[in-house]
């Protein structure tokens, strides 16, 4: 009989408190990924009792943790509370600080049972079980979520000179670029938001946009703040355009016009990022044959295809990103957990 007990290493707590048969390295329940929503799935496992693990490759919300500096959320602070568990902020739109402060205090609070700095490697069948292998150990689990978000994998331009060190897919600080030629790939938040804030260090910017204008999601109280940049001659945007190559000192632009040449220190190429599909395909997920390529889950279980294998969060839409966040999302975890509740009962 294998007794649960509080570890005193802050990034490997084993906290429930039940008696369960399985050994050390088993688990009722294993979540890759220690996001905002792998943290949901834990509070919800350990509510019902289930002996859970998450596995998170790199820190605590490793996605928040590689935003940029000055982020501010989309959503409003009690959007983006999980576990009933309040999160008062300072401000209306809570910044990346306060977020990253919220989720610590709830893993810690919590005692969550969380490895760090660990990657998960390959998922199998093992009969009634599935086998995984990170990078330090090998655990079996009856079931298993993927939670692991969609930041990890830039959409690449696939252009010539893409593999040059100017060539950057994530942003962080905008002191980095000041005083250098900056061109800024994209229309989305992340693209509009290193675009001004790196003008506002001091770098001379441009940003090429693949449609006719800044992308439709952008957060209002910025989009105006862009376009009026833009209308001044401050930021020169390069609209209905895309990048035909990257070289040393300067990159290729296709416009409407033709080609044109612009000199250029640093490209930010801020297109997008997408789940690891290949993963998801070698675990047995099927995808959608589509340029969508949604993954094939029950949406009233999260149960996918491969039984016992769940889905919770952003990792659900595929290509289509925008359409999950922490707060249309936080209910994956009670739908998983119910799942396994009534799997347990009928075994």
């Amino acid at each position: 009989m294998y007794n649960i007990f509080t570890c005193p290493s802050p990034t490997q707590w084993e906290c429930n408190t039940f008696e369960t048969t399985m050994e050390k390295n088993e688990y009722e329940l294993l979540i890759v990924g220690g996001g905002p929503i792998g943290l949901t799935c834990a509070l919800a496992a350990r509510e019902a009792n289930l002996k859970y693990l998450i596995v998170e490759k790199g820190a605590l919300t490793n996605s928040l943790f590689n935003y940029p500096l000055n982020m501010h959320f989309f959503s409003t602070s009690e959007k983006l509370e999980i576990g009933g568990i309040p999160f008062v902020s300072n401000q209306p739109k809570p910044n990346r600080t306060e977020a990253l402060e919220y989720y610590r205090r709830v893993a810690f609070d919590n005692q969550v049972n969380i490895h760090l700095q660990e990657e998960v490697k390959k998922i199998s069948r093992d009969g009634d079980w599935f086998k995984v292998i990170t990078s330090k150990e090998e655990y079996r689990s009856r079931n298993v979520v993927l939670a692991t978000g969609f930041y990890d994998i830039p959409v690449y331009l696939d252009v010539p000179g893409e593999n040059l060190p100017k060539v950057m897919h994530y942003y962080k600080d905008p002191y980095f670029f000041a005083m250098h030629k900056v061109l800024v790939v994209g229309a989305s938040n992340s693209a509009v938001d290193a675009a001004l804030e790196t003008y506002r260090k001091g770098a001379t910017v441009a940003i090429v946009v693949r449609g006719a204008d800044i992308g439709e999601r952008v957060k209002y109280w910025v989009r105006p703040d862009m376009m009026n940049r833009i209308k001044e001659g401050s930021i020169k945007a390069y609209f209905n355009s895309t990048i035909k190559e990257i070289r040393e000192k300067e990159v290729v632009i296709t416009t409407p016009d033709g080609d044109e040449i612009v000199p250029n220190d640093y490209v930010l190429a801020l297109t997008g990022y997408r789940p690891d599909f290949e993963f998801l395909r070698g675990i047995g997920i099927q995808l959608s044959a589509d340029e969508k390529l949604l993954p094939d889950y029950d949406p009233e279980t999260m149960e996918t295809n491969v039984p016992g294998l769940f889905l919770a969060g952003v990792i659900c839409g595929g290509m289509e990103t925008h359409k999950w966040f922490i707060e249309n999302s936080r209910d994956h975890a009670k739908k998983i957990v119910q799942r396994i509740r009534v799997s347990r009962k009928g075994t």
